[in-house]
């Protein structure tokens, strides 16, 4: 096991490292810049999204993942965060176009520059990753890597605005 965890945390890494620094940038300002967020992405992407969503929303934005019941309709104001490995997914394709249509900053995270998706995106977010490989098979070093790159993205919301984690405390879900 201490093998593979060291191949995994190597590809992220190196995937989150290869991110453009000036496409990240474009990224943190338009979190700050946008009346809501909206993140979408299938799969196991998806759940990436609703991860980075979870915390947007501890920090203090207004944020909704695309597909739930409750989600409001995109304007121009706000901002579209879109994930796909491929950048083919279709359904994330299509989100993109309708997006796009209608005057949304849409900001992509792929692995694939020449993708459908980075065609129709605002900003892509390129991931540079390896071929699959036993430690990561089906895309899952994109999904590790996605998810390791909000992570330190947090860090960086927090610094610029001033967020601390005592407020983010606050707004973390209390059940009882």
């Amino acid at each position: 096991m201490p093998d593979e965890i060291d191949k995994i945390l190597d590809v992220c890494r190196s995937a989150v490292k290869s991110v453009d620094e000036a496409a990240k940038d474009v990224l943190l300002e338009a979190i700050f810049d946008s009346r809501r967020i909206f993140i979408y992405g299938s799969g196991r992407s998806g759940l990436v999204g609703q991860l980075f969503a979870v915390r947007l929303v501890q920090l203090g934005f207004d944020v909704h993942f695309v597909g739930e019941m409750t989600t409001p309709i995109l304007t121009s104001k706000d901002l579209l965060i879109l994930l796909s490995n491929t950048g083919k997914t279709s359904s994330v394709v299509q989100t993109a176009s309708i997006a796009r249509r209608i005057g949304t900053k849409v900001v992509s995270l792929t692995a694939n520059g020449s993708s459908d998706l980075a065609s129709v995106s605002d900003a892509v977010l390129l991931f540079d990753m390896p071929e699959a490989s036993e430690v990561s098979p089906l895309g899952s070093a994109f999904e590790n890597s996605a998810h390791m790159f909000f992570e330190c993205l947090v860090c960086e919301i927090m610094k610029k605005g001033s967020i601390t984690e005592k407020e983010m405390r606050a707004r973390h879900a209390i059940w009882v």
